[in-house]
């Protein structure tokens, strides 16, 4: 006989029976029946049966995990994102002849029981006893609702899983309990609903909706009475039933369902019979998961939005808070992606570069005063077929965001930053030196921002072309990148305030690593990524205003709450003079320097080339008032090779160079963005030069000779050559490349 317990009178069973609205001598019966099972298998302890009263009765539905939506800038889907297919539906958004078809073969007496079925549960509790187990469940619709509510808040913990799905009593009575405040709270209709919404149906697809679209691709509403139940029918057992898999068994069991659908009066026998002599006519829709399907080669934009997501304190305190907001999903992600913009990136990308050739290329698109990321594409596809020479490594950004550890030296690139700290310093761009094709420099006499010297060692530069020298203004030294100026400007304007001026304009290194404040910097020795060159020169675009990049525009929760999103952040670089000083001279640039094949003809635009050390990287920046993009080509899979003697596109290069390759790339990039009838212009400015030098052989006055003394006076207080030694005819010293060039 069963132990009653303390003052309770009832034993556990009997406790039990009472929740569940039975009669006391109904629960004797069910007790003469259970107990025995029960003592057989040891678990009429307490925690199951015994301890019915004592588990809490509040079952906490989590929210269902859906599919979320990343859109472009004017609505149109870019891709699709789940960690479970679902997207949730109205029950009048459901055919009647799938509701039907649920009920009928799940539990035909759903409407008539409450919260468990007690004939379902006596014949469960024979069969069970006879076979020393649990071999039958007798568990109704809203139980099998309770079930998968556990599933759910397990998440993909196998451990949790496990517990929710585990075939004891001690489970069971726990689901009969939470399944009395179910019946309790929401109704029949609710629970069907949240029941049809909650259920895997195979093949990756959660809720009826998913699994409408999966099989039949159409809605849940427009289910016909086969399909409906086909559909029913997969519950018991996806895998086994799957119509994709084993479209016989699938059929058999989908007449299996008519067929009690016929019993329970749903539809009449003639109904169901030609039902079932109708072949399955499945219309299978693959599904399309995550950023590697994302449609107008936007997978590295898709990627870099969900690395957002994922990292940005906006949308969760702890990473563990971000990554249960992104497996929930059911967002509406509408980033700042431009469709046109990103068509003629992915154009450039390819354009000049091929996917399987030794090196790739990067273009970044990015528009001023707003810092909205418009593309984002490469020459290797985004994928995981290496084969087809897929890539996951988003050659735009740093390794936190899913690309290179810190990005790739800029070149000369930089030297537009150093130019706009000199002037913001005083100089002016007048300032001119008279310089070899090489010199050599001391580290020592660089400050770095601490008051110490920079280093002890000499600093070899060099120019391009052994021809390149003479004397140059800060516009002709910007339009043929002349190392040797930029070198002595750094000097002048200081090591600290022109590494000042980088970072207030966004030029950054990733892992939180500071910029090395070396005197190479001006020359582009340092690491930074296309997307942050971009935002650097769309603040020459923007008059000296420096907008931090952002990608997402809005994102809306599943129940149509509106969730912050990280607002882009300008700040005041420089002044608008120093900036429009800029924009004239890098105009040059385009015109008649080293960027005379990226130049647009009918517009006003800017920009700069660079290409490093052993033309290991190849840049090109530039920008109009209203687009800022970078394009970058280097080799993308670890050996850094020289980019001499390639073949690249199917053509031949002797030696790459940021104005011969990425200056055509951005040309195609700017070109197809830009709206033809929005031309912008640069803020008029007069440009200060030195005085224009007579030819040799008319007199004294050698080519591009400096401006005469007091010209260009530097501000009270600057010593333009601090401890500097020019001697004539020094050689390249330590890197020289023999003529090769670097930096350009």
């Amino acid at each position: 006989m069963a132990k009653k317990r303390s003052g309770g009178g009832l034993t556990g069973t009997q406790q039990a029976a009472k929740f569940l609205g039975v009669s006391v001598l109904a629960g004797a019966v069910l007790a003469g029946i259970a107990l025995p099972a029960a003592g057989a298998l040891g678990l009429a302890a307490k925690g199951t049966v015994e301890g019915f009263d004592e588990i809490p009765s509040n079952l906490k539905t989590p929210p269902l995990s859906q599919r979320t939506k990343i859109l472009d800038s004017e609505g149109g889907l870019i891709a699709t994102v789940y960690s479970r297919d679902r997207t949730v539906v109205p029950l009048d958004k459901i055919s009647p002849y799938m509701q039907k078809a649920i009920v009928a073969i799940e539990d035909g007496r759903f409407y008539e029981h409450g919260a468990i079925d007690l004939k379902g549960v006596l014949r469960a509790i024979n069969r069970n006893a006879q076979s020393g187990g649990v071999a039958q469940g007798a568990s109704t619709l809203t139980q099998q609702y309770v079930k998968n509510v556990f599933v759910e808040e397990a998440g993909d913990d196998p451990e949790k899983v496990a517990q929710a799905t585990q075939q004891t009593i001690g489970r069971k009575v726990r689901e009969l309990k939470f399944a009395i405040q179910v019946e309790e709270e929401l109704g029949k209709k609710k629970i069907l609903e949240n029941y049809l919404n909650i259920t895997f149906f195979g093949q990756q697809a959660y809720g009826i909706e998913a699994a409408s679209q999966r099989y039949f691709s159409k809605r849940a509403a427009d289910l016909s009475l086969g399909e409906a139940a086909m559909m029913a029918g997969l519950v018991q057992s996806p895998s086994r039933y799957d119509p994709i898999n084993d479209i016989q068994e699938a059929t058999k069991r989908r007449n299996v369902v008519l067929q009690r659908m016929a019993d329970v009066k749903d539809i009449s026998q003639a109904e169901a019979d030609k039902a079932k002599a109708a072949p399955l006519k499945l219309k299978v829709k693959t599904p399309r998961n995550g950023c590697i399907t994302a449609v107008d080669g936007a997978g590295f934009f898709c990627d870099y939005v969900r690395k957002t997501i994922l990292s940005d304190p906006i949308f969760g305190k702890t990473a563990e808070e971000r990554q249960k907001l992104w497996n929930l999903g059911g967002l509406t992600v509408k980033t700042t992606l431009d469709p046109k913009a990103q068509a003629a990136a992915n154009e450039a990308a390819v354009a000049r570069v091929n996917k399987d050739d030794p090196v790739a290329t990067a273009v970044v698109q990015v528009q001023p005063g707003t810092g909205k990321i418009l593309s984002m594409s490469q020459s290797r596809p985004y994928g995981l077929d290496q084969k087809q020479h897929q890539t996951t490594l988003n050659l735009a950004v740093g390794s936190k965001m899913g690309g290179t550890t810190y990005g790739f030296p800029v070149g000369s690139t930089f030297k537009p930053i150093t130019a706009a700290a000199a002037l913001e310093k005083g100089l002016s761009p007048a300032q001119s030196f008279d310089t070899p094709w090489k010199i050599s420099m001391s580290e020592s006499d660089f400050t770095r921002c601490d008051g110490a010297p920079a280093g002890n060692l000499e600093w070899p530069v060099q120019n391009e072309l052994k021809s390149e020298k003479g004397s140059y203004d800060m516009t002709s030294a910007l339009g043929k990148s002349i190392n040797t100026y930029f070198a002595k400007l750094e000097q002048m304007a200081g090591l600290c305030e022109t590494l000042t001026m980088a970072k207030k304009v966004g030029y950054e290194r990733e892992l939180g690593k500071p910029i090395k404040q070396s005197p190479s910097a001006t020359l582009g020795s340092l690491e930074s990524t296309p997307l942050d060159m971009a935002s650097v020169y769309a603040t020459f675009a923007n008059r000296g205003m420096y907008c931090t990049p952002i990608t997402i525009e809005s994102v809306k929760a599943a129940n149509g709450e509106k969730l912050n999103v990280p607002d882009s952040k300008c700040s005041r670089a420089m002044s608008e003079r120093t900036a429009d000083m800029i924009n004239q001279m890098l105009k040059g640039v385009v015109e008649d320097g080293t960027g005379t094949k990226a130049g647009l003809s009918d517009r006003d635009n800017a920009g700069k080339t660079g290409t490093t050390e052993g033309r290991k990287d190849a840049w090109f920046v530039g920008y109009t008032p209203n687009l800022s993009t970078a394009v970058w080509v280097g080799d993308d899979v670890g050996e850094r090779r020289e980019m001499f003697d390639l073949t690249i596109g199917g053509e031949y290069y002797e030696k790459v160079c940021g104005g011969c390759l990425p200056g055509p790339i951005w040309k195609i990039a700017m070109t197809g963005a830009l709206d033809a009838s929005d031309k912008p212009s640069f803020a008029p400015i007069a440009v200060p030069r030195a005085a224009k030098p007579k030819d040799p052989e008319e007199g004294d006055e050698g080519p591009n000779k400096p401006a005469k003394p007091g010209d260009n006076k530097p501000p009270t207080g600057t010593n333009p050559f601090p401890g500097i030694t020019l001697p004539p005819g020094v050689i390249g010293g330590p890197g020289d490349d023999n003529g090769r060039g670097r930096n350009r």
